[in-house]
């Protein structure tokens, strides 16, 4: 990908910024209290990296998003809403995918 400013000038090339999947799996929580899943990605973190989770075929009623959280060298997903104590416990599988950007 390549952005040019306002000005013509080239802002970002594919030499100048690379975003890279480190890891894809697939994460299952089965029905259960809260809880977290924690996945190796050695050299990745917070300041160079993004964890997302997309769903693994189709929710049903009982089924939410997971949420992710990066730290130093590893991936954190949860099964619940880690910031709202009142959140409830999702279950079923989807996928992590982090990439390492820079």
């Amino acid at each position: 990908m390549r952005v040019w400013g306002a000005d013509g000038a080239l802002q970002l090339d594919e030499n100048s910024f690379t975003i890279r999947v480190v890891l894809s799996t697939l994460v299952t929580f089965p029905v259960g209290p809260k809880s977290s899943q924690d996945f190796s990605v050695p050299g990745v973190g917070p300041s160079n990296g993004t964890a997302i989770v997309i769903p693994n075929g189709t929710y049903n009623v009982n089924q939410m998003q997971f949420e992710t959280e990066m730290l130093d060298g590893v991936a954190r997903v949860y099964n619940h809403t880690r910031t709202y104590a009142a959140s409830n416990v999702s279950s079923g599988t989807m996928r992590l995918i982090v990439m390492r950007w820079g």
